[in-house]
């Protein structure tokens, strides 16, 4: 199944700029880019449920548009998951790679918008990551 459905494409875009967006304006009253991480980590605004929803669905489908692959499952709850990376498939049993990356919708949104950084979530405790293929740094952000 689709990370996102082709009609809702535009739809995901515009709601991860209008999270983007917001998310300046938090960064911006904090201090900035040059805030410490922890109060970067605190930046998390508060939209519409399916605002978020379509933030994260749109930018996992951008990650599996320039990481195709079935390795690693990225699991942003309650929203979607999407598969990336070359390694191993899925056991035909269970259907879980044996690399998985969950992660909080304000979690994944603040490193795809380039809020915080893969190393920064990581050592807070912020990303769970499994197997050999668990860092996504070279992908993010997402969005400038």
């Amino acid at each position: 199944m689709a990370v996102i459905h082709d009609r809702d494409v535009l739809e995901g875009k515009e709601s991860l700029a209008r999270w983007n967006d917001a998310a300046r304006e938090a960064l911006a009253q904090c201090g900035g880019a040059q805030a410490p991480a922890s109060a970067r980590m605190g930046v998390s605004p508060r939209l519409p449920r399916r605002t978020m929803a379509m933030a994260v669905r749109y930018s996992l489908y951008a990650l599996e548009k320039i990481a195709p692959g079935p390795g690693v499952e990225v699991r942003v709850a309650p929203y979607a998951a999407v598969k990336v990376l070359e390694g191993p498939a899925s056991d035909p049993h269970n259907l879980t790679p044996p690399d998985v990356i969950e992660l909080e919708p304000a979690v994944w949104l603040r490193m795809v918008c380039g809020i915080t950084t893969w190393a920064e979530e990581k050592e807070a405790g912020h990303i769970a990551a499994v197997g050999e293929r668990d860092d996504l740094s070279r992908f993010l952000p997402l969005v400038d």
